[in-house]
C-alpha cells in the first residue's frame, strides 16, 4: 500500500484530516463553510460535484487493484436468483430450480482458471464478478475453493446486491455509478461468460458486445453459457437475416455448456492475433 509519508514536503492530506478533528471549538470552525473540502459531506455531495465523485469511483479501484498487482481477469456475468444446487428448492420458479446447475458450472469454472491463474502468481485471469449472490457467488466460491482471490464489483441496489461470503475483501467494492462499474468489468478482462441472468446480466452482456463488434475494445472471448437459455431469449440469426447485425458478428459469440468447454475456448484463443 502506498506510504503517505514517504516523499512528501508538504504536509500531506491524511495530516491535515487528523488535525481538523484538534481545532479549537468556536463559531467559525463549527460552519459548514471552513470544513476542509474533501472532509465535507455536503460539497462532496452536491450536483455540481458529481465530476469529481465520477473521477473517484474509476480511480479508487483502479489504484487498488493495481496495488494488488491485478493485471486481467477473466470476467463471471449471470442472474443473482439462480440458486446452487443444493438450495434450488428455494428456488422462486420452477424454471430458475432448473437453472441450478449453472452455478456448479460457474463455481468449476472459476475453480480450474483460478488455478491457472496461480499459476501466475494470481496476476492474470483473476476471476471478477458482480460480488452478489447466485452465479455471481458460485464465481468467487470456486476461486476461493481453489486457493486464490478473486474480485467483486459490487453496486448499491434496493435488493439482492449485497458482497457475498467468498469475494476477497481487499478486492470487494462498491460502486454507485453503473457506467463506471460496467467500465471496470472490461478494463482488465481477457474473457467475458455470460450465465443466465435477467436485465443487468443481458445489460453487461451486450454492452460488452457493442464495444467488440465497434471495435472499442479488444475481441476476447465472449462465451455464453447454455445455448438454449441464449437462442430462446435473443433470437440471433433474425437479427443477422434482417441485417440489423452482419453475419459476422455472429462469430463473436460463442456457445457452451459445460466449464470444461468455456475453458478449452480461452486456452485455443491467439491473443496476439485478434
Amino acid at each position: 500500500m502506498t506510504d503517505h509519508k514517504a516523499s512528501h514536503t508538504f504536509r500531506d492530506s491524511i495530516e491535515d484530516a487528523r488535525a481538523s478533528h484538534r481545532i479549537p471549538d468556536t463559531p467559525q470552525s463549527r460552519s459548514p463553510a471552513y470544513r476542509l473540502a474533501f472532509l465535507d459531506e455536503d460539497f462532496m455531495m452536491r450536483d455540481e460535484l458529481r465530476p469529481v465523485r465520477l473521477q473517484m469511483e474509476l480511480l479508487k479501484p483502479q489504484l487498488i487493484l493495481d496495488e494488488h498487482g491485478i493485471n486481467s481477469t477473466v470476467v463471471i456475468f449471470g442472474g443473482a436468483r439462480i440458486p446452487s444446487p443444493d438450495r434450488k428448492e428455494t428456488a422462486r420458479t420452477p424454471a430458475l430450480a432448473e437453472l441450478s446447475h449453472f452455478y456448479e458450472e460457474a463455481r468449476k469454472f472459476a475453480q480450474i482458471m483460478t488455478e491457472r491463474s496461480l499459476q501466475t502468481y494470481g496476476h492474470d485471469f483473476v476471476v471478477c464478478t458482480g460480488g452478489g449472490p447466485g452465479v455471481m457467488e458460485a464465481g468467487n466460491l470456486g476461486a476461493h475453493q481453489a486457493g486464490g482471490h478473486s474480485v467483486g464489483l459490487n453496486i448499491l441496489l434496493p435488493h439482492e446486491q449485497a458482497p457475498n461470503a467468498y469475494v476477497t475483501p481487499e478486492l470487494s467494492f462498491n460502486f454507485h455509478y453503473f457506467a463506471l462499474r460496467k467500465m471496470h468489468f472490461l478494463m482488465r478482462a481477457r474473457a467475458v461468460t455470460v450465465f443466465p441472468g435477467g436485465f443487468g446480466t443481458l445489460d453487461e452482456m451486450f454492452e460488452a458486445l457493442t464495444l467488440i463488434q465497434t471495435r472499442r475494445m479488444r475481441r476476447i472471448p465472449l462465451i455464453l453459457f447454455g445455448r438454449g437459455f441464449w437462442e430462446n431469449v435473443v433470437n440471433w440469426k433474425l437479427l443477422a437475416a434482417q441485417g440489423t447485425i452482419a453475419e459476422d458478428d455472429l462469430k463473436l459469440i460463442s456457445f457452451v455448456d459445460t466449464a470444461e468447454e468455456a475453458v478449452a475456448i480461452i486456452d485455443a484463443w491467439d491473443y496476439d492475433e485478434k
